[in-house]
């Protein structure tokens, strides 16, 4: 089907907006004067501006087909996920629903209604043992039912949707969830919080970014027809798990023995979690105006709940 063309201002649709990187997305289409409409699956957005809320039922990803349509977007944005790739091993049917079925369809929607589709994948469909930070033509190998399910939603979204897709890979995300419990510092802060023993691994190697600045690289793919495929995005330092705890806690003023350093080989339960994920962002980082961030700047986005100063 002909696409339409985007105009400066566009109606979007936003799965997973209450999310830590779909709430981000949110408020940057907001900022930049589209209209939104948030589809989520329990509780809505609460942002001002937001134009609708619509229930998603994951689960039955049909029953989004006629709301859809009635509405019909320039671009449609999907960050739902089923995303703890423990809870995927524990539910992995309901894993399929979310991070499969739920994709595939918005892809052919989109096709069918000329609209972008914008798809947020993982640095998890790689198996982290490459010397070399991976290039988003590098073939993939998850290690884990998490990195299985988002290498395979990837694959039916470039297959329903020929025309005008974008799959993101995208790494470990700081920022502020409207939760207050999905990014790497909040976790920290709640493991220090309920006094529970904090070990983070000094040989494993991420690539973290804030949700703030991926929101504005999808933002300017939602506005760019011109950009589509297969990218990847990710901040500009390499840290261990270990690194980035530590950084956390001293910009935070908190007491850095918090945590405790280990190593994979330590717990069993994570004998396949990959080593070193980090990514080549060729060629997207040249065609964007948005650049990529240092932890730093990243630390300087994040909120800290004052109690826990005591």
């Amino acid at each position: 089907m002909q696409q339409k063309p985007i105009n400066i201002h566009m109606k979007i649709l936003l799965t997973g907006a209450t999310g830590l990187l779909g709430n981000a997305y949110a408020q940057a289409a907001l900022r930049r004067g589209h209209t939104l409409t948030a589809l989520s699956h329990s509780q809505p957005c609460t942002l001002p501006g937001i134009a609708e809320n619509l229930r998603l039922d994951a689960a039955d990803p049909e029953t989004l087909t006629e709301p859809i349509l009635q509405l019909w977007p320039d671009v449609i944005v999907n960050c739902a996920a089923l995303s703890n790739p423990q809870t995927v091993d524990a539910e992995p049917e309901q894993a399929r629903k979310i991070n499969i079925n739920l994709p595939r369809h918005l892809a052919q929607l989109s096709t069918h209604l000329g609209a972008r589709f914008i798809h947020i994948s993982t640095d998890m469909v790689f198996d982290g043992l490459s010397e070399s930070s991976y290039r988003s033509t590098d073939m993939p190998a998850p290690t884990n039912l998490y990195g299985q399910t988002k290498l395979m939603a990837e694959r039916e979204v470039l297959a329903h949707n020929k025309e005008d897709p974008v799959v993101l890979r995208i790494p470990i995300l700081m920022g502020n969830s409207p939760s207050g419990s999905r990014s790497v510092h909040e976790k920290i802060l709640a493991a220090i919080r309920n006094q529970e023993p904090l070990k983070l691994f000094t040989d494993e190697f991420r690539q973290p970014c804030s949700a703030g600045n991926v929101a504005e690289v999808m933002l300017e793919l939602s506005e760019r027809r011109d950009l589509h495929g297969l990218f990847h995005w990710a901040g500009s330092e390499v840290l261990s798990r270990f690194e980035m705890g530590q950084r956390i806690l001293k910009h935070l003023g908190l007491p850095t023995e918090s945590i405790t350093a280990s190593q994979i080989a330590d717990n069993p339960t994570h004998k396949h979690r990959p080593r070193k994920l980090t990514f080549n962002l060729n060629p997207i980082v040249s065609k964007l105006k948005t650049k990529p961030i240092d932890f730093q700047e990243q630390l300087e986005e994040i909120t800290f709940i004052e109690p826990l100063r005591a």
